[in-house]
């Protein structure tokens, strides 16, 4: 499974996509936890850290919303990281 990180998302993981190799029937909340498990740099100063943007963030599961975090996840699939975005 790839992660596609995005905004404040990208600057806090310090990548912007990093893939994951879970178990068959791993959830969206497993994967959530196991970016969280990566040991990672300091992120620049100023940059949230990254389980707070997590916390506020939108995920797309293949280029469609998901808000299940039980949603289970397949080989290949790819999630992207939206935090909140400000401006009109």
């Amino acid at each position: 499974m790839n992660v596609r990180y995005f905004a404040a998302a990208r600057a806090a993981a310090g990548v912007e996509e990093e893939g994951f190799d879970l178990p068959s029937g791993a959830t969206v909340a497993d994967l959530l936890h196991a970016v969280l498990a990566v040991d990672r740099a300091v992120p620049p100063a100023g940059t949230p850290p990254l389980q707070r943007i997590l916390s506020r963030s939108s995920f797309l599961l293949n280029e469609v919303a998901v808000r299940d975090h039980t949603t289970v996840l397949n080989p290949g699939d790819v999630v992207d990281v939206l935090p909140p975005f400000a401006g009109g």
